[in-house]
């Protein structure tokens, strides 16, 4: 495939096929996406390859109490986890909110999940301070896995990152031996899809592009 047709095709693949992911193939998509930056090029991210079906059943159920959550605030209308605006739904209607199989079934069907953490001994996270969410520490690890769905979809593959599990850091951590400096950055099911896209939805480039300013004119090219 051409470059761009792999940027412009590579989506966030939840359905999967009963074909293996090849310990070759998997090994090959890795050591190409390794060359993604990381700050400092300190290369503090890890991945553990999880391919024991109990153990990916496993995470799959840690994401479920944050898919309720995520679901509920859905049908409330609000827009789920948000940092800025509070969720106004009632613990006992999450709790009673039913998830779709589908939400957890990309885990279950994967061949693969990879559990992606990042040393934040060696992170160089420069919004610590700043009265938000903090995002910038995700420069050292999310180009790495980002990299892995680009090369998976150049050799054919697929997958999402994930991320619902994590409010279960301390489990991830508990059933992976995955020390506790490590923080769990995404979860990446990986597989054969049934299908692969090869048109994506998404906002042309004026529409969030601006030129010199934030509120200066659209970027047109």
């Amino acid at each position: 495939m051409e470059f761009y047709d792999v940027l412009r095709s590579t989506f966030a693949a939840r359905e999967f096929t009963d074909d293996p992911l090849p310990d070759d193939v998997l090994y090959r998509i890795l050591d190409n996406a390794r060359f993604a930056p990381s700050g400092g090029n300190r290369q503090g991210a890890h991945i553990t390859v999880v391919r024991d079906a109990g153990t990916r059943r496993r995470l799959a159920e840690f994401g479920a109490p944050a898919a309720r959550r995520y679901f509920a605030q859905l049908t409330a209308g609000e827009n789920p986890w948000n940092p800025v605006h509070p969720s106004a739904v009632p613990q006992d209607v999450i709790d009673d909110t039913e998830i779709p199989q589908t939400f957890v079934a990309p885990m279950i069907n994967a061949p693969v999940v990879l559990v992606v953490s990042v040393d934040l001994t060696v992170v160089a996270a420069l919004d610590q301070g700043l009265d938000r969410v903090g995002l910038a520490g995700g420069a050292s690890v999310y180009p790495l896995v980002w990299s892995i769905l680009l090369a998976a979809r150049y050799e054919g593959y697929g997958g999402t990152i994930t991320t619902m599990a994590i409010p279960r850091e301390d489990a991830i951590r508990e059933l992976l031996a995955i020390p506790g400096t490590h923080a769990i950055a995404a979860l990446v099911p990986l597989g054969k899809p049934p299908r692969q896209l090869t048109k994506l939805r998404r906002r042309p480039v004026p529409d969030f592009v601006t030129l010199d300013r934030f509120d200066g004119g659209a970027f047109t090219g």
